[in-house]
């Protein structure tokens, strides 16, 4: 339909011709309420957000020399952090001289890694930075 005719139609029922995809030949338009789709869409996108997942970063921080006890205390909150969705980024803090043995803190992170595997994966493997040695765990998918 020309376009003269198809913008008379759209006066007639005090509607407006939206150009729906511009792309195509000849062009596709609807003769709709705009203001009552733009309304539609915004709640379509609101109800999106807020569906969404916000995915956080917890951290839990460990010193190389760590008890057994206490090691299964930041373990436990590790498990915690995936169960609930969120990403767990595992520390090793070193000082002084404990740096010079960093496969200490890296053999600690992948026993970590071991013990929460059935709820996530390692994302970023441990890698040093400063003073600090980190790895990033991600909860597996349901």
């Amino acid at each position: 339909m020309p376009l003269n005719e198809a913008l008379q139609v759209a006066a007639d029922y005090n509607l407006d011709l939206v150009a729906v995809s511009l792309q195509a030949k000849p062009p596709v338009c609807r003769i709709m309420d705009f203001g009552k789709y733009k309304f539609e869409q915004s709640k379509r996108e609101k109800e999106a957000r807020r569906n969404q997942k916000q995915i956080t970063i917890k951290e839990v921080k460990i010193r190389p020399n760590i008890e057994e006890h206490d090691y299964n205390v930041k373990l436990k909150n590790a498990r915690r952090f995936l169960q609930s969705g969120d990403k767990v980024k595992a520390t090793i803090m070193f000082r002084g001289r404990e740096i010079t043995h960093p496969e200490l803190g890296q053999k600690l992170l992948l026993r970590i890694a071991e013990d929460v595997k059935d709820l996530g994966s390692v994302e970023r493997v441990p890698k040093v930075e400063g003073r600090n040695m980190v790895m990033i765990l991600a909860p597996k998918s349901s």
